[in-house]
């Protein structure tokens, strides 16, 4: 027991550690929380952006106007009660007490009835439903907008990161060869000046890194703001781009490189603008319509009650016979009314033709055939603009494939080359210059193929974007 007492104090002190320990590891967990993100992640989380929830928002406001084009077409039924309270009446005291009902209750069911409008019912119907179609086609616009330019900005940042690592294997290796010169300097195998140009390469190369880290840093922001997340959550990037599989999506691409007219005709922007197009000849359509007349069936179904005092009349409108005023004739018989609920009911016809408005109908159709017309020309624009853009990227493909194909094979000499020059400076047969000029081509060959690579997927993205096709991703998953 004594020993225990003994122990105790360095057992609570132990524990206290392991508390302390843990309570610190989430913290430093959460400092550390890295967030790896695949390529499909990134879209994903793009997708739930700004961009494409305000498309989606106009395409909820295009719908919403559909349903109200149709209702503005379909009779209206409508139940209307009011009551009104006279405190003193004219007529009653010019004419008589008989005109005086200072408490009116009605309750009516109003039925309108349009029959005739000009066809505006029709093209209104007409507009609002190209407005839609053309909010889908915006929306589909937008997803591949927003598809394409996280793409790029993922890539960008991968290709950055791949730059940096391609900088610190450079200054890595010329760290070693400073090693090496200095090594040869103490051996009397070298000179002073090898040392010399050994420190000065790898002093040239620092800034080179430095700055790569930077392009990589603003690639890293500008994917960040595309897929909202926090600019303090470190992330890494776990979806490669091999070069195999980007000749594969290019090989791919070739097939499709070919558009037809009904393809372009197919494409989100082209449909949009020849959708509007059509809703503006529709306006122009409503518009005339305004100038021809209108025709109208209106239903009146209701009851009405005239009470003596405030309160709420429950029972039927009836005339009750009283006693009439002294000096009347025998055989008169007075009524007055119960203060119930008398039916009333009409039917109404209208017929409303416009003879004058002041030219406003048709200004309103000038404006709108105008309208029209600008639109017919934002169509066969947004037309062309598509099948340049379409030429533009089988261009674009077709030199980044070639220029692919160039540097290749360059990487693979180029290793061959510095291996091969490091060797023969290491045994005393070359010199450091050898060497440099082979790590230079090295880091140019890698560079090169880094961009190529990146290049020639960007571009199969942009075509397939610009033939409406889908836009083919990369499957290789770092682990």
């Amino acid at each position: 027991m004594t020993k225990f007492l003994a122990r105790a104090p360095r057992m609570h002190g132990a524990a206290f550690l392991l508390l302390a320990l843990a309570a610190a590891a989430p913290l430093s967990a959460q400092a550390g929380d890295t967030l790896d993100l695949p390529l499909e992640q990134a879209l994903r989380l793009a997708g739930q952006g700004e961009e494409v929830g305000l498309a989606a928002g106009r395409l909820d406001v295009a719908s919403a106007a559909v349903g109200s084009a149709r209702a503005a077409q379909l009779p209206a039924l409508r139940l209307n009660s009011n009551f009104s309270h006279v405190f003193e009446n004219a007529r009653a005291q010019a004419v008589g007490q008989i005109f005086n009902q200072p408490n009116t209750y009605g309750a009516n069911l109003n039925l309108s009835v349009p029959l005739y409008q000009g066809g505006r019912g029709v093209q209104g119907i007409r507009a609002a439903s190209r407005q839609r179609e053309a909010a889908a086609a915006d929306l589909e616009a937008t997803q591949t907008d927003v598809q394409l330019l996280t793409l790029q900005a993922y890539l960008r940042a991968q290709l950055a990161e791949r730059l940096v690592a391609i900088q610190d294997t450079n200054v890595a290796l010329a760290a070693a060869r400073v090693r090496q010169a200095e090594q040869f300097e103490a051996a009397g195998r070298g000179s002073r000046y090898d040392v010399l140009r050994a420190r000065v390469e790898r002093s040239n190369l620092e800034p080179l890194a430095i700055q790569a880290r930077g392009e990589r840093e603003l690639a890293l922001l500008e994917l960040r703001r595309i897929t909202n997340i926090p600019e303090n959550r470190p992330i890494r990037l776990t979806t490669t781009l091999q070069p195999e599989t980007v000749a594969a999506i290019a090989d791919r691409s070739a097939g499709a490189a070919l558009v037809d007219s009904a393809a372009l005709d197919a494409l989100p922007g082209v449909r949009a603008a020849r959708l509007r197009a059509q809703a503006s000849d529709a306006q122009a359509r409503i518009a005339r319509s305004a100038m021809l007349p209108t025709v109208s069936v209106n239903l009146v179904n209701g009851w009405a009650a005239y009470p003596q005092d405030w309160t709420l009349p429950l029972r039927v409108g009836a005339l009750e016979t009283v006693d009439c005023p002294a000096g009347s004739a025998d055989d008169r018989v007075c009524t007055q009314q119960n203060g119930g609920w008398f039916t009333d009911r009409s039917l109404q016809l209208a017929v409303s033709f416009p003879l004058f408005d002041g030219m406003r109908g048709r200004n309103d159709l000038r404006q709108a055939r105008a309208l029209a017309s600008v639109a017919d020309l934002q169509a066969q624009q947004a037309r062309e603009t598509a099948n340049a853009q379409a030429a533009a990227a089988r261009a674009e493909m077709a030199r980044a494939r070639a220029i692919f194909e160039a540097v290749r094979q360059t990487v693979a000499e180029a290793e061959e080359a510095f291996r091969l020059a490091s060797l023969r400076y290491a045994r005393g047969l070359g010199t450091q210059l050898d060497v440099s000029d082979a790590q230079l081509a090295l880091l140019t060959a890698r560079t090169n193929e880094a961009r190529a690579t990146f290049d020639l997927y960007l571009a199969a993205a942009e075509q397939a974007r610009a033939l409406g096709r889908p836009i083919p991703s990369p499957s290789a998953t770092a682990p």
